[in-house]
């Protein structure tokens, strides 16, 4: 019976998309004079509420012109909105705005991909200690944090001071690759003072953690919230148009000092409550990302992108 019904329901939803609601679309642009992507674009404001709408628009298009707008190449944006524009046989003369919204969205929409794409590929980038430019960064995130002690070897216990497990950091990375590394090294030149009170605070007997390894966990956080598409609410408020990857780092400062002061509220009674606390602070920040006039806001002044919420 139930396999039944959620046949009958399959078959009612299938039928809404290919035929009640696209005749609705024609039945509105014939009463309105204007086709959906117009409505769109003069009926909200830029940001997460236009540009998740025009998204979706583009997805559940019967044209594959518009199916295939959402996996452009950046450079191909400008000729592709004109191709849409033609299609639509919208004169870009009198509706000069019109161009330049969808432009702004589709950079945004193919920004995003791109992002991901880049973060994938620190992710799937192992740490390798043969590689000068990646020990060079391990070497600066301990300057950065621990400037008045000097390091006494590469393979060293020192490396536990700053919130590693063992004496070779590059055992912790395996998770998140040299994405996790460069997140925490952004932290600490970037945020300096935040971080290295952060550390301080980690260190306390009450409510102690494992600084770098909470950095990397964090850092898987914002991977999930990016891969799932949760960020596109933030990332298309706060970006005019395509996000790079400085935007992805500093969620991840923003990440990092909310969770701090979330791991304080929760007052575990220790470590081993990390993964409860941390499945809690994310389901909190998918429910503030459902808000699509939400920007996440980093409370860091040395951030060279200023996020607020519009």
């Amino acid at each position: 019976m139930k396999h039944f019904l959620r046949v009958v329901t399959q078959f009612f939803v299938f039928l809404y998309c290919k035929c009640l609601w696209r005749g609705l679309k024609f039945v509105t642009r014939k009463f309105t004079g204007r086709c959906e992507l117009q409505r769109i674009c003069y009926s909200n404001k830029p940001g997460a509420r236009r540009t998740l709408k025009i998204e979706s628009s583009l997805r559940y298009s019967k044209y594959e012109l518009l199916r295939s707008a959402l996996s452009v190449h950046p450079d191909q944006v400008e000729k592709t909105i004109d191709d849409i524009m033609a299609l639509k046989k919208i004169n870009p003369d009198t509706n000069p705005q019109l161009g330049v919204s969808l432009q702004a969205s589709l950079l945004q929409i193919v920004g995003y991909r791109s992002l991901m794409a880049e973060v994938e590929k620190l992710r799937r980038e192992p740490y390798d200690s043969e590689n000068t430019e990646h020990e060079s960064m391990l070497m600066k995130l301990w300057k950065e944090l621990r400037p008045d002690t000097p390091l006494t070897g590469r393979i060293s216990k020192q490396w536990c001071e700053i919130g590693f497990q063992g004496n070779d950091p590059k055992t912790d990375f395996r998770g998140m690759g040299l994405l996790g590394l460069q997140n925490l090294l952004y932290f600490a030149e970037h945020d300096r003072t935040a971080a290295l009170q952060m550390l301080q605070d980690s260190l306390q007997p009450k409510h102690k953690y494992s600084f770098a390894i909470v950095g990397i966990n964090i850092t898987d956080l914002a991977y999930s919230l990016l891969v799932s598409g949760a960020l596109k609410t933030h990332l298309y408020n706060v970006a005019p148009e395509m996000a790079g990857l400085q935007h992805f780092q500093q969620i991840f400062c923003y990440l990092m000092q909310e969770f701090q002061r979330f791991w304080i509220e929760e007052d575990p009674s220790d470590i081993m409550e990390f993964n409860r606390v941390r499945s809690k602070f994310h389901r909190r920040i998918l429910r503030q990302l459902k808000n699509p006039d939400m920007a996440l806001c980093p409370h860091f002044s040395a951030s060279d992108l200023h996020l607020v919420n519009l």
